[in-house]
C-alpha cells in the first residue's frame, strides 16, 4: 500500500523542523519526519492523534 503523505501546514518554506502525517489506513496515523522520508515512520492510533492535534489547537503545548 503506498501512503499519500502531507507536510504540516506549519512548516516553513525551508524544510526545517517539519513532520508528515499520511492518511490511508483506518485505525493508525503514520508520522515521519520531513527531512528523512525514507528513515523511519511512527504509527499512532488514529484516537490518541486527535487528541493530540486538538491539544495542539487549543495551545496546550506552549512555545
Amino acid at each position: 500500500m503506498k501512503l499519500l503523505w502531507r507536510k504540516s501546514s506549519y512548516s516553513g518554506p525551508d524544510g526545517g523542523d517539519c513532520i508528515e502525517v499520511a492518511s490511508g489506513l483506518p485505525t493508525r496515523i503514520p508520522v515521519r519526519d520531513s527531512k528523512d522520508p525514507d528513515g523511519p515512520v511512527l504509527a499512532f492510533p488514529a484516537s490518541s492523534w486527535g487528541a493530540f492535534v486538538a491539544a495542539v489547537q487549543n495551545g496546550e503545548f506552549p512555545v
